[in-house]
């Protein structure tokens, strides 16, 4: 799974972190996260994602922020923002994903991704 795409994960949640990393490995992708957008934006460093889950309410700077920060240093990377906030509110993303989804819809997100 080496090959596969990278993808970043923010979301506070621990369970909600392993729920996406495991249907993104399913998907093929090759997963970092990150409890934090600040812990994020370290990685974000060293890294070069294709594809960015983000979860809209986190601690500190919020998801809004960093999805903005992240369109600016990382302008080729897929964002796909989740919440459990009405989708009206959504910043602007390539892709919303309302909580609860399915794995099935992160994989056609995560396809969306390797075709951009």
């Amino acid at each position: 799974m080496s090959d596969g795409l990278l993808a970043l994960v923010v979301d506070d949640s621990d369970d909600q972190a392993e729920l996406l990393r495991r249907y993104l490995e399913r998907a093929g992708c090759r997963v970092v996260t990150a409890s934090s957008a600040e812990r994020a934006l370290e990685l974000l460093d060293g890294l070069d994602p294709a594809l960015a889950v983000i979860d809209l309410v986190l601690p500190g700077i919020s998801g809004e922020e960093l999805a903005g920060r992240l369109r600016e240093s990382h302008p080729g990377c897929l964002l796909a923002i989740t919440s459990v906030l009405d989708a009206s509110r959504y910043p602007e993303a390539d892709a919303v994903l309302p909580k609860p989804f399915t794995g099935a819809q992160l994989a056609r997100v995560a396809e969306q991704a390797r075709r951009a």
